[in-house]
C-alpha cells in the first residue's frame, strides 16, 4: 500500500490577511519615522543656518562713532597781548554719537580734555545717556579751559604773536549694547582731535580726529 503523502495543513486566509497588514503598519511607522528625522534634521539645519546669518548680520555689534561737528571759543579776551584771568575761556563742541547697531548703546559718564602745548589746560565730564538704535545723538560740549594754565605753555607768547594755537582734545565715553539679552559687548571709544585757531577770525581750522576702540 502506497504511502499517502503527509499534506501541510495551511494557514488559515483570515490569519495570513492580519499578518501582511501588520507587516504593512510597521513598514509604513518605519517610512513616518524617517521622514520625521529628515524632516527635524532638514529644520535644525536651517534654523542653525538662520542663527548663524543673523549672528553675522543682524546681531553683530558695530563701533559706534564719535563726530566733532563744530568747535568754538567763547570768552578768549587779550588785554595787552595777556589773557583776562579773571574769566575762564569756553570752548563749545557740537558732538554726535552715531549708532549704527540695532539696539542701543548706553553709555555712562564721559570726559573730555583739552591740551595745549602738551598740557591740560581744562576739562569736563558728560552726563550719561543713550544713542537710540540706528540713531546719531546729538549733544553740546561745554569745557572751560584755564588762562593761566595757557599763559604758562612756554609757546604761548610766540603762538600769540604768530596768531594761531595748535590745540588737541581727547574724550572718552565707555558704554554697552545689548541685544535682546543674548549678545552684549562692551566698547570704549576714545577720539584724538588736533586742530588750530585762528585769533583774528575767531575760528578753528584743520581739525583731524583719530577714533580708537577698545572691546
Amino acid at each position: 500500500m502506497a504511502e499517502q503523502e503527509q499534506v501541510k495543513p495551511l494557514a488559515p486566509a483570515a490569519f495570513r490577511d492580519e499578518e501582511e497588514a501588520l507587516s504593512t503598519q510597521l513598514n509604513l511607522r518605519k517610512r513616518r519615522y524617517v521622514q520625521c528625522c529628515g524632516c527635524i534634521a532638514a529644520l535644525s539645519l536651517i534654523l542653525a543656518l538662520v542663527v548663524l546669518v543673523l549672528f553675522f548680520t543682524l546681531f553683530r555689534i558695530h563701533d559706534p562713532k564719535i563726530k566733532i561737528n563744530s568747535v568754538t571759543i567763547q570768552r578768549l579776551e587779550l588785554i595787552n597781548g595777556s589773557l583776562r584771568n579773571d574769566v575762564n575761556v569756553t570752548l563749545l563742541a557740537d558732538v554726535s554719537v552715531k549708532n549704527p547697531n540695532v539696539a542701543t548703546f548706553k553709555f555712562s559718564n564721559s570726559t573730555t580734555l583739552i591740551y595745549y602745548g602738551g598740557r591740560v589746560i581744562g576739562g569736563a565730564i558728560h552726563l550719561q545717556g543713550q544713542a537710540k538704535a540706528r540713531r546719531t545723538l546729538q549733544r553740546n560740549v561745554t569745557v572751560e579751559l584755564d588762562p593761566e594754565k595757557i599763559e604758562a605753555v612756554p609757546s604761548f607768547r610766540s603762538d600769540l604773536n604768530s596768531g594761531a594755537f595748535s590745540i588737541s582734545s581727547y574724550s572718552t565715553i565707555s558704554g554697552r549694547v545689548k541685544i535682546l539679552k543674548i549678545v552684549r559687548k562692551r566698547v570704549v571709544v576714545r577720539l584724538n582731535c588736533t586742530t588750530t585757531y585762528r585769533i583774528s577770525g575767531r575760528q578753528f581750522i584743520g581739525e583731524s580726529c583719530r577714533p580708537e576702540l577698545d572691546f
